[in-house]
């Protein structure tokens, strides 16, 4: 009897047994923490679209044009003959970035200098022939550690194409300069260019401080190139270097990881450069450049992201593990720092279509609205009544949420022009209507609206019932 109960209850603790650990096993897994997205490769990626949101609220503006007095103070009271353009604060506030040029400089092209936050001239970064290019893009790294800068040789500007005229080459009139470059071919179909210099220079470039009289060392030369290139320095004006060297292109955009490892670019060949910007002046639009998309390390290491070209500035995730870009109406991501870096492609087309629909009928909704309160003291209620039915006939018929709009009836259906990513699993992106022209009062900029994609990883969702 006793062998018979002790085999019993054995029965009865392994059948409990067997019915709780399915269910125990299920607790764990939804316990289990989440990867952080950094940890997650892009093309695992999972998105929720969201349409017609608020603006996201941008605190970090750090390129803002502030003027140092002190440094405005030396340029006016010590330096007739150069003028301060702008004066870049570093995010620690230690440094001050002068961006200036002489008096007989070429319109487009910029020197810099750096200074201490109390207005000393620390060092002279631009050696003669180098021209700083595109000042709105100079930026300070995240840690204050560097500056980047866009430059090439200096005086050989094309009026059309605001970049070297072949034609022009060794035209310089204040130095002579020789140049012998050796082009290589690399794997990814670029051309990096290994130049070697020697300049002789009719300007005395020995610069002093003009506070004190001392005389600091003239800046270091530094190979130059006939085509706009990045380039770094420390947050004392020196080491001055070229992060690229692909002669032909032309890096006109570029941004900082947060952690200050690296740059996201767009570049562009000289030819499509020209070319675009040739036929926008034709057509009477200010230039807007389009460039596909590149990472550039601080080693000088670079990675074509696409082949798409892109009029829209990339951006960082705020962990800086990946890069967000946008085509039209497609958002594309990339790993920045994985192995093995994967991309998404995320099609919002339809997304935005059916946001469009919405956006349109509310705005139809409003205009008649308004109509009618402004007529009704006016008109009788039979024309009340025929502008009220007017009004609604020109609604869209009534169709399934799904059902995809034609898009030639939209008039917010427009492509995406700006990103922010301002956190990890928030990526803003705005669409409108933007047309920028030559002559101002024609510029057109409509239906600017925001949304969002909240992003997470793709879970295997653990079915209970199977494995109970």
């Amino acid at each position: 009897m006793f062998y018979k109960t002790s085999a019993k209850l054995i029965l009865v603790v392994l059948a409990l047994l067997a019915t709780a650990c399915p269910e125990n096993a299920v607790k764990k897994e939804e316990e289990k923490p989440k990867a952080p997205l950094s940890e997650i490769p892009a093309q695992l990626l999972n998105y929720r679209f969201e349409a017609d949101v608020p603006a996201p609220s941008d605190e970090k503006k750090q390129n803002a044009d502030q003027i140092n007095e002190a440094v405005r103070l030396d340029f006016d009271n010590n330096r007739p003959q150069e003028m301060l353009d702008k004066a870049l604060i570093s995010p620690d506030s230690k440094r001050v970035l002068a961006v200036y040029h002489k008096i007989g400089d070429l319109q487009t092209e910029f020197r810099l200098d750096m200074y201490s936050a109390e207005g000393k001239l620390l060092s002279k970064i631009t050696h003669e022939e180098m021209a700083v290019h595109f000042p709105d893009t100079i930026v300070w790294a995240p840690d204050s550690q560097n500056v980047a800068f866009v430059a090439m040789v200096r005086g050989r500007t094309d009026p059309l194409s605001g970049i070297e005229d072949p034609k022009k080459e060794g035209e310089n009139k204040n130095s002579n300069t020789n140049t012998k470059a050796e082009v290589v071919e690399t794997a990814d179909g670029n051309t990096n260019t290994n130049t070697e210099t020697n300049t002789e220079s009719n300007t005395n470039t020995e610069a002093t401080n003009s506070d004190t009289g001392d005389s600091l060392e003239p800046p270091k030369d530094v190979i130059t190139f006939r085509t706009e290139q990045i380039y770094i320095c420390n947050a004392d004006g020196g080491d001055v270097k070229p992060l690229t060297q692909n002669e032909g292109l032309i890096y006109f955009y570029f941004t900082w990881a947060p952690n200050s490892s690296a740059l996201a670019a767009l570049a562009t060949p000289i030819t499509e450069w020209r070319i675009r910007k040739q036929r926008m002046g034709n057509a009477g639009y200010l230039f807007v450049p389009m460039g596909r998309p590149r990472l550039v390390e601080k080693n000088g290491r670079e990675r074509l992201l696409d082949d798409f070209g892109t009029y829209v500035h990339p951006v960082w995730s705020p962990d800086s593990a990946k890069v967000a870009v946008a085509y039209n109406k497609q958002v594309r991501i990339y790993d920045a720092v994985a192995a093995r870096p994967t991309q998404a492609a995320i099609p919002l087309r339809n997304d935005l279509l059916l946001a469009s629909r919405k956006y349109d009928e509310k705005l139809k909704t409003e205009e008649s609205s308004n109509t009618n309160t402004e007529n009704s003291n006016t008109e009788t209620p039979k024309e009340n009544n025929a502008n009220s039915q007017n009004a609604n006939a020109n609604l869209p018929v009534n169709q399934p949420e799904s059902a995809l709009p034609n898009p030639n009836t939209l008039v917010s259906f427009n492509p995406i022009i700006n990103l922010d990513w301002l956190q990890a699993d928030l990526l803003y992106l705005q669409t409108g209507f933007v047309r920028d022209m030559q002559i101002e009062a024609e510029s057109v900029r409509s239906y600017l609206r925001w949304h969002r994609l909240i992003l997470s990883s793709q879970v295997k969702t653990i079915n209970k019932t199977n494995q109970n």
